[in-house]
């Protein structure tokens, strides 16, 4: 096996041990509350040590909130970036179909949705941080459409585009009751985005 092979093989064991520790603190979390579990019960559960544990997360609400998206972010905004300016339509457009590939490619369903909101219920602080990372990724985007407009990031269009994605975006995952949209959450995004541009342009939907 070559060294690129057992690296990659690493990276993803590491990627998977990290999974396995958040949707096991999320579950303990929206069941019991996070003082309601150890760091010692979730390590004994995944088959790690305590001191393994911090060198993935520095503490049970990190965990929570999963890994860092930092890599994953800048793969997107490159791709996003090197698509070009095609006009405003366009930006929404490209934000939507991104985060429709991701969902399918991530396999994200119902059931970790439901259980997350559960999750947040149940522990005020962890919404009012949901709520802050929610904000901090609006901020992102804002500057990624600006950039790649040539605009500044007060520019209304741009706030426009943004504020538009993020509408679908909550309203679809207001509807994830709905079977058909649980079962194809990218898809029910991109019908929501249809149905968007009838609303603001009736008849030019499919254009």
């Amino acid at each position: 096996m070559t060294e690129s092979a057992t690296a990659s093989r690493a990276t993803e064991r590491k990627q998977a041990t990290a999974a396995r520790l958040t949707q096991l603190c999320r579950t303990l979390t929206a069941e019991r509350g996070l003082n309601g579990f150890t760091i010692e019960e979730v390590c004994g559960e995944v088959g790690i040590s305590r001191r393994t544990f911090f060198n993935y997360f520095p503490s049970k609400e990190e965990a929570v909130f999963g890994v860092d998206e930092s890599d994953e972010l800048r793969r997107f905004s490159g791709d996003f970036l090197a698509l070009g300016s095609r006009g405003w339509p366009a930006v929404v457009d490209d934000l939507v179909r991104f985060i429709a590939d991701y969902v399918r490619d991530t396999g994200h369903d119902m059931t970790e949705h439901t259980q997350f909101m559960m999750m947040l219920e149940r522990e005020p602080k962890l919404l009012a941080r949901f709520v802050g990372l929610g904000r901090e990724r609006e901020a992102q985007l804002l500057e990624l459409v600006a950039l790649r407009e040539g605009v500044a990031t007060g520019d209304p269009l741009a706030r426009a585009s943004v504020d538009l994605f993020t509408t679908i975006m909550r309203s679809t995952a207001d509807r994830l009751s709905d079977p058909r949209v649980a079962a194809d959450f990218g898809g029910a995004l991109l019908d929501s985005l249809t149905a968007l541009r009838e609303v603001l342009a009736p008849g030019k939907a499919s254009s």
